[in-house]
């Protein structure tokens, strides 16, 4: 039976979904997931180590690597105790407090990511377009107030989203969709009015996600203007070079929350199993491939692994 509030008709426990039906396999199932975790673990954490090892490295650039690896893990982690403990131990059930503090950090670790790649365009931006006064603009100071900026706007935006929630009746079900909680997932339980949450999770969304791209977009045709004015033409393909890692993070990031919705607003002509896999592949292949991306497209960051490796050989 459900266990339900009567005071707040409020569920004291949210029952978490993983893969509807292959309960008796999930043993199975938690394995690509241990492995995806162990790989996000230790590929930001090795990226934080060399950066902070490495005195090459001790640049603008790769101090906003360092704030995406951390923001990775800060992900990994928040969703790492509900969904392995789904697939792993069968335990289904999450409190309502902790499911809401779950929903917070999923979301505020998403709107960050976010404002870390604007951040990593406007170095790219700086560095190609005005490169002289590149360590001028971009000095330790500024570099830490922009990471506390973007820490409070993407918490500030995910604040109210607790609250949104706690004000509804949860009286439809208590079952989630995800092994994992989110805003959407647990305001469509809500037996009232969800237009104010459904107004601001779009505000929020819309204000975060939609400047953000509207700012790399922007910051990438300055680059693209600035590059086609060189000359020579291996300095152009150089250039170029140096935003490969952070084109593909951008893609890796915005590709499959733009699928994710897709699938939300058309859902009905989408596979149940397929708009599930769109929203772990959401939440897990970015803090994964990050550093993979990194390490192979980014010069600096594989010499830097080679001096460690080659010094703890010697």
């Amino acid at each position: 039976m459900t266990d339900f509030n009567s005071s707040s008709f409020q569920p004291g426990t949210f029952q978490l979904m993983g893969f509807p039906g292959q309960e008796a396999v999930y043993h199975w199932i938690a394995v690509p997931f241990v492995v995806l975790y162990i790989t996000a673990i230790v590929g930001n954490c090795l990226v934080l180590c060399i950066v902070r090892t490495d005195r090459h490295l001790h640049r603008p650039m790769y101090w906003f690597l360092c704030m995406l690896s951390v923001n990775d893990l800060g992900m990994s982690l928040s969703t790492l105790p509900t969904l392995l403990g789904t697939f792993c131990f069968h335990f289904t059930s999450v409190n309502f407090d902790a499911c809401l503090a779950q929903m917070f950090f999923i979301h505020t670790f998403s709107f960050m990511e976010s404002g870390i790649l604007v951040a990593m365009s406007f170095d790219r931006f700086v560095a190609i377009c005005n490169p002289l006064r590149y360590a001028a603009i971009l000095t330790t100071p500024r570099i830490v107030g922009i990471g506390l900026s973007i820490v409070f706007k993407s918490s500030s935006m995910i604040f109210p989203f607790p609250f949104l929630i706690k004000r509804l009746p949860i009286c439809k079900s208590n079952a989630l969709s995800h092994a994992y909680c989110l805003h959407s997932d647990m305001m469509r339980l809500a037996c009232a009015d969800t237009t104010i949450n459904n107004v601001y999770g779009l505000f929020s969304t819309l204000f975060t996600y939609g400047l953000d791209s509207l700012f790399i977009i922007l910051s990438y045709i300055m680059i693209l203007m600035t590059v086609l004015n060189i000359a020579s033409r291996e300095q152009r393909l150089t250039a170029l070079n140096t935003c490969a890692s952070h084109i593909c993070a951008v893609l890796l990031f915005y590709v499959p929350i733009i699928a994710v919705a897709v699938m939300h607003r058309f859902g009905k002509h989408f596979p149940h199993l397929v708009q599930i896999l769109a929203s772990y592949i959401y939440l897990f292949v970015t803090p994964v491939l990050n550093p993979v991306i990194y390490s192979v497209k980014t010069k600096e960051i594989r010499k830097a692994i080679l001096r460690v490796l080659s010094r703890d050989l010697i």
